[in-house]
């Protein structure tokens, strides 16, 4: 659906929003920069009009009349919709992004906010976009399913949480090549502080374990540079 006109990433944005002041604000920026726009007021025609049409960019408010943004996003993460999902919010307290973010979205935008830093970060999840990670890989008895957020090892299902696929589509979208450590708290945490890097540390091991044995040839850690997600052979 993206497609490049004078080196701006044009989008299809799907936006749940149930301020009619706020929906017209946001069509309006995205309008100007050449987007099209599906408004939508509420979670359940949110989800109708996903059923019907393709969308590159889902802005979904965290509070809707029918039921939460986060719930939305779920839903729509379930239904094998990888399109980047920015939330907006009145509130910003860091427990609230880290549900958005644990629910499979991609940024948080805080209300009121300058529509210059809504396009930027617009322009952000469209570059995000364009390096998507891979819908499957395969590693012998392990199957990675990045679409439907499965991973499979030795025909039985091995539940990770949110953070774990963030580092994984993080590593994925880069197979193959060191991908800094500070790239891959950035994808995987809201607000990264002093104590991210040995969390990064912690979650990194408990994936490794739930790849099974011998993954360290998988998931593995450059000392000093990143992380590094070999490519199947």
């Amino acid at each position: 659906m993206c497609r490049n006109v004078h080196d701006v990433a044009l989008m299809k944005i799907l936006i749940a929003e149930d301020s009619a002041e706020t929906l017209d604000l946001l069509r309006r920026a995205l309008e100007e920069s050449g987007h099209s726009v599906l408004p939508t007021t509420d979670m359940a025609s949110a989800l109708a009009v996903a059923r019907g049409s393709d969308f590159d960019l889902a802005i979904v408010d965290v509070m809707l009349p029918d039921g939460s943004g986060v719930a939305l996003c779920r839903e729509l993460r379930s239904r094998g919709v990888r399109a980047p999902i920015l939330f907006l919010s009145a509130r910003g307290e860091v427990e609230d992004r880290i549900a958005g973010l644990d629910a499979g979205g991609d940024d948080y935008l805080r209300k009121p906010f300058a529509i210059a830093e809504l396009r930027a970060r617009v322009r952000a999840l469209s570059r995000r976009r364009h390096s998507a990670a891979p819908g499957q890989l395969r590693y012998d008895e392990i199957t990675l399913d990045f679409a439907a957020r499965r991973l499979v090892r030795a025909g039985h299902d091995v539940p990770l949480t949110a953070r774990e696929w963030s580092i994984l589509d993080a590593l994925a979208r880069h197979l193959g090549e060191v991908v800094p450590r500070a790239d891959v708290m950035d994808a995987a945490w809201p607000n990264p502080g002093p104590g991210t890097s040995e969390s990064l540390d912690v979650v990194v091991s408990r994936l490794r374990r739930k790849l099974g044995h011998g993954t360290h040839t998988i998931l593995r850690t450059v000392r000093g540079e990143g992380l590094v997600l070999e490519a199947p052979r």
